[in-house]
């Protein structure tokens, strides 16, 4: 298997998507995907597959007005399948609030260093399972699954992204520069 390296800091690869919509073929480029924007990315190794159908896209396609909230421009669902197919998923799971993105030839999949061999179960060249959050086209966080048999499935769910934000919200407010809301209730409660 590929060694699976966090690009937490670096750069999203800049890849050109050849997408099929109607009856025409338009290019998406990740310069276009990701400039001024903040937006969550999950990979997974391909469409139709048991864990990414009943788990991985369902909950981010559920949880996708939460993460606007929180200030999120767009969820991409990427997977080195090709345009139709990814298209027909997306009808399928009716995931009307997920952008899918066909990474057909891999590139940004290897790109990210996320290309793995899965020949063993006729997969061919497949995207590792993970998730990123993505600001202005800078990888600001990554959970990768771990280098394990199979197919883990532990934290590049939509659930531990939202759990991200919310530790984050958390750390913040009870930093010793910002007391959390109680603390400063409190706080002006024992003044003199």
């Amino acid at each position: 298997m590929t060694t699976l390296v966090s690009k937490e800091g670096q750069s999203v690869p800049q890849v050109t998507f050849p997408i099929r919509q109607g009856d025409a073929w338009v290019n998406r480029t990740t310069e276009e995907l990701f400039a001024n924007k903040t937006v969550i990315v999950f990979s997974l190794p391909g469409a139709f597959t048991p864990t990414c159908s009943s788990s991985h896209l369902p909950r981010y396609n559920e949880l996708a007005s939460v993460f606007s909230a929180h200030g999120v421009d767009d969820i991409l669902c990427v997977s080195v399948n090709d345009t139709f197919v990814m298209n027909a998923w997306k009808d399928d799971q009716e995931a009307e609030n997920i952008t899918f993105i066909p990474d057909g030839n891999g590139e940004f999949s290897a790109g990210m260093g996320m290309l793995v061999d899965k020949s063993d179960i006729g997969f061919g060249k497949r995207s590792w399972r993970y998730s990123m959050l993505v600001k202005n086209g800078v990888v600001a966080k990554m959970f990768i699954e771990a280098d394990e048999p199979g197919d883990p499935f532990k934290v590049s769910d939509a659930d531990t992204m939202l759990g991200m934000w919310h530790q984050n919200i958390k750390c913040k407010n009870q930093s010793p520069y910002l007391p959390n809301r109680a603390a400063r209730s409190a706080q002006k409660q024992n003044k003199p």
